[in-house]
Formats: structure tokens, C-alpha cells, sequence
């Protein structure tokens, strides 16, 4: 039976006998596995809108501190805080009496400086005095008039006044405090409009300036396609928008590679106040982009990938290069094109060569998470 060429013939030739048995045994095996069974898409040239999220601090674009122009006590505090107030309105009075006295004896040192002009102007016309005289009395009255304004102005800061439409802030003195001059009484903030300050990473800034193109205003950046929604700290979205244009400030700060700009948001009911904080949110539309379910896709050290199913239902893994993602979809950049199918639902355990039973669902079906049990 075995050759008689020895003893390594002879396991020469049973190593032969068990490989063949081996090969039997795989090819039995793999006529009874059945093809595994996937859901199967296409990618779909949509708009996509993509969405940056920025942490933003809102401020007043008018937000300024009042304080006390003359020392004195507080006569009348006929505010309140967190009050809106009108440009013009009295919100603060240092008592008067001082400032008063002081500018009736500044007025009286002008009635005096009148009188010796006018008596001065007499005389010269008579030739019993000289031009001279009469230019020194006329430097003597311009001297009182500039004293008597100036005691009109101190006691005009006797009145603290609004200086444009706002709400105050916390009263830092009650009536009948001693305040000096410099001590700060509240605080006015123009809500009618707010700015909101948020930072920008170097590259995303790069992108947006090579979408603006040429512009001749470099304090402004024109966001292209894009849209600048705020939403606050209870979750929900502002009602008014910032539109596409944010204002840049002049400097990078090396430290974090960021950019600071400025989104001004229209505040008609005043629900903004200066202090908040929020997140600016700019969404952007891309048009007719190649996009596929984000649930499609895999990675395996740090790329991205796809299970493509071919015509004669074998799997490929393809490695795809993704330019944006939404919460559901990815924005394919380079890896895929319309006519692929990719596998959906059911690819875990698919290795590249592996034969499959597809079902196809249409693209437009096939965005949003799988339903869990119990969801209906």
C-alpha cells in the first residue's frame, strides 16, 4: 500500500490523506452557509445643512457704569433697579444747596463786571478814561461769565441723567448716602441690541474667509450660505437671528488658536440681558451633496469606512472621506458615488469577500436612527 522508499514516505503520504480530508470538510462546510442577509442603500445628492456650535458671551452693545460727578448726599433716588429708563430721566440728586450758592455769587461777580464795564464805556466816551481800561473791564466780565458757566455746569452734575434708552443695573447708593465724586451708582445697558462674543478656531476661520472672497470692509466676515441662530440656557432657540455676517476682531490669541468675532442679534422684547451666556449656533447649507447615514459608516484606526455591495453580491470595505457630519448623515467627500450600495442594517460582522442576501431601501427613506423595541 505505501511506496518503499522508507519511513518518510510513509508520512509523506498520510500528511497528503488528512489534508485532502481537511479541504472535504471546508468544502461541505461552506455549502451549507446561507448568505447573510443586509439592508442596502445608496448615497443621495441632497442639501445638507451642517451645523457649529460655539460657546457665546451676550452683552449690551451699550452697557456703561454712572457714576457720581460732584461729592455730596443723595437727596432723591427716584428709580428702581432693574427699571427702563429714557434718555434724559433724573436718577440720581446730590443735594443742590452748595452748587447754587455757589453759582448765584458767580452770577453776582458778572452783574458787577457789567455795571463796571458799562460805567467804564462812559467814561471813555467822555475821554476820562483810556481803550486800556475799558479792554480790562471787558477781560474782567469774560473771566465772571466763564466762572458763573462753570458753577452752572457743577450744579447741573448735581443731577444724575440717562444717557440713552436702557435698564439699570444694581443700586450701589440708597438716598441719603454720602457719596463722593467717582463712586459708582448703578449701571445702563442698551439691550436693544446684543452682542455676542464667540471664538473661532484659525482654520475654520481660514475656510470662511476663502468662501467670503474679496471684500472691502475687513472688519466684517460674510458666512456664505449660512445662517447664525443663539440658543439659550434653557435649550431653546432664540427667536431673532443674527443673519450671516459676524464682526472679527483684529488679533488671534496664540494661546487657545482662536479668533474673536461678534454676532449682534436684534433684542426687541428684551428678553436678552447683558451678562448671559448662550451658544451660537452657525448653520450652514451645502448644496447638492453627495450624503450618506452616518450609521453606515465605521471606522478602523481613525478612517472611515463602508461596506459596498457589488453586482454579484460580494462585500467590499471602502474607505470614504467625510467633509462634514450632521446628528443622522455624513457629506461624502471622496470613497462613493450615486450608483454604490452600501450596506445599512445587518453589515457587523461582514469581512471583505463575504457573499450577502440584499434587500434595498430607497435613499430618501433611509436617514434618522432605527427604531428600538418598544418605539413605535
Amino acid at each position: 500500500m505505501f511506496p518503499k522508499d522508507g519511513r518518510g514516505a510513509k508520512v509523506a503520504f498520510l500528511e497528503k490523506e488528512i489534508e485532502g480530508s481537511h479541504k472535504k470538510v471546508e468544502a461541505v462546510g461552506k455549502g451549507d452557509e446561507k448568505p447573510q442577509k443586509v439592508v442596502v442603500t445608496s448615497p443621495l445628492v441632497t442639501d445638507v445643512v451642517v451645523t457649529q456650535h460655539y460657546s457665546g458671551l451676550i452683552r449690551a452693545r451699550r452697557h456703561i457704569e454712572l457714576r457720581a460727578f460732584t461729592a455730596g448726599y443723595l437727596e432723591a433716588v427716584p428709580v428702581k433697579e432693574g427699571q427702563a429708563v429714557k434718555k434724559g430721566d433724573v436718577l440720581f440728586k446730590v443735594a443742590p444747596a452748595l452748587y447754587k450758592a455757589k453759582l448765584d455769587a458767580e452770577l453776582a461777580e458778572v452783574k458787577l463786571a457789567e455795571i463796571e464795564l458799562a460805567n467804564a464805556k462812559t467814561l471813555l466816551d467822555k475821554k476820562a478814561a483810556t481803550r486800556q481800561e475799558v479792554n480790562l473791564y471787558e477781560a474782567k466780565l469774560a473771566k465772571a461769565q466763564a466762572k458763573a458757566k462753570l458753577a452752572e455746569v457743577e450744579l447741573d452734575f448735581t443731577s444724575v441723567k440717562a444717557p440713552y434708552d436702557g435698564f439699570l443695573g444694581r443700586l450701589g447708593q440708597q438716598e441719603g448716602s454720602l457719596v463722593k465724586e467717582g463712586d459708582v451708582l448703578t449701571s445702563l445697558s442698551d439691550n436693544s441690541v446684543m452682542w455676542v462674543y464667540f471664538h473661532v478656531p484659525e482654520a475654520r476661520y481660514l475656510e470662511h474667509k476663502a468662501r467670503q472672497g474679496d471684500s472691502k470692509d475687513h472688519s466684517r466676515l460674510e458666512l456664505a450660505d449660512s445662517r447664525i441662530d443663539l440658543v439659550l440656557a434653557d435649550d431653546s432657540t432664540f427667536k431673532q437671528n443674527a443673519g450671516n455676517v459676524v464682526t472679527i476682531e483684529g488679533i488671534f490669541n496664540q494661546e487657545t488658536g482662536t479668533i474673536a468675532c461678534r454676532a449682534d442679534f436684534p433684542n426687541p422684547d428684551r428678553l436678552l440681558r447683558h451678562g448671559q451666556t448662550g451658544t451660537v449656533l452657525i448653520r450652514r447649507t451645502l448644496k447638492n451633496v453627495t450624503a450618506i447615514p452616518q450609521r453606515a459608516t465605521f471606522e478602523i484606526l481613525d478612517r472611515r469606512y463602508v461596506s459596498v455591495v457589488g453586482k454579484d453580491d460580494v462585500v467590499q470595505l471602502r474607505e470614504i472621506v467625510v467633509q462634514n457630519e450632521t446628528e443622522d448623515l455624513c457629506v461624502v467627500k471622496k470613497g462613493l458615488d450615486v450608483t454604490d450600495k452600501i450596506v445599512l442594517e445587518g453589515g457587523r460582522q461582514l469581512r471583505d469577500g463575504d457573499t450577502v442576501e440584499s434587500v434595498f431601501r430607497k435613499p430618501e427613506g433611509a436617514t434618522g436612527r432605527p427604531k428600538t423595541t418598544g418605539e413605535k
